[in-house]
This record gives structure tokens, sequence and C-alpha cells, in this order.
């Protein structure tokens, strides 16, 4: 099924490259939902989320001739989305004051990896809302390392930090949401 499912999706690619106009559609159709939130869990923000949305496919869309087909087509489709979310994220940085800066780039040697959360009874709604009163470093990293499924080293190229920091803020991030959930602010 899955090999089915790959196959279509190269052959939607295909006719894409040759400008079919529905292959476009059926392709948006069929990873816009898993799109966005990959983008609303970087950006926190629903219509922040849609304009990377909209940006990441304008940006797939016009780079076609670029997939080679190395990596599964969602795969590199989602790596646009982290990459104009991310872009997004710093370029709201960049426009608040310097103490509202979300990554810590200092580097920092690597903390315990002890595991905060282990055992804890928390709903995902709960996890969920919490994650989204994170600071904005904190929720990136997590989000990128929990939820998207990158490593530290993928993650410390993303964003332009030392693998060991982003492993730090990952450490640290798990500290907060413990605070936050243990809290009952939710």
């Amino acid at each position: 099924m899955e090999q089915f499912a790959h196959h279509n999706v190269d052959l939607l690619v295909m006719r894409c490259r040759q400008g079919d106009r529905q292959a476009y559609y059926q392709l948006y159709k069929l990873y816009s939902r898993a799109m966005y939130n990959v983008g609303y869990r970087i950006v926190n923000d629903e219509d922040e989320a849609k304009d990377v949305l909209q940006e990441a496919f304008i940006s797939a869309f016009g780079n076609l001739e670029n997939y080679r087909g190395e990596a599964a087509f969602g795969a590199w489709l989602k790596r646009i989305v982290v990459n104009k979310a991310i872009n997004l994220v710093r370029k709201r940085r960049f426009d608040r004051l310097p103490e509202n800066a979300g990554f810590d780039v200092v580097d920092v040697v690597d903390e315990s990896s002890v595991d905060e959360l282990e055992g804890f009874p928390f709903t995902v709604e709960k996890v969920r809302r919490a994650m989204a009163q994170l600071p904005e470093g904190y929720r990136v990293v997590m989000s990128l390392y929990l939820l998207e499924g990158y490593d530290h080293a993928e993650i410390g190229k993303i964003l332009g930090i030392t693998e060991s920091t982003s492993k730090s803020q990952f450490n640290r991030s798990k500290k907060k949401l413990k605070e936050i959930l243990e809290g009952g602010k939710l």
C-alpha cells in the first residue's frame, strides 16, 4: 500500500512538472493538513501557520525540478515547511525587543538528560496547551525533536546553533513544560 501511495505521489510530481494544475491541487490536498500542523507546532499561531503553508507550497511547486526523489516527497516538503516556519520565527524575533529573543545561542555543556517527564499523568491536550506556553526557543526545539523527529545535530543545522545547545534547550524545555503542567494553570 505504501509503495502504491509513493508511486502515486511520484506520478503527481511528474504531472506537476508538466504543468498539470489538477496534479498540483491533488498534491496540496494530500499534504496540506499535515504540513499545516508541522508549521503550527513551530510558529504557534494559526494565521502564521497558514502563511507558512502557503509559502512552503509556492516554494515547493516552484522548485519541483530540485526534488530528486531521494527522500519521500512528504519529507522533502516537510523540510521546506520547517525552514519557512523557522524563518518566520526568526523574523518575529528580530521584530521584537531583544529581551524577548527565544533562542539561547550560547554554547553550553551537555546537561544531564534525565527524563523529567517519565510517567506524568497529563492528557495530550494539556501537554499541547502547555507546549504553546513555552518560550519560543524551547517550543521550537521541543517540537522539532519530539514531534517532527529531527535529531539534535539536524536541529542545530536548521537553527544555526550547536548540537549541544539544542540538547540543552530540549532539556530546559522539558523542565519548563513540567513546571507549567504541574502548575495546574491549564
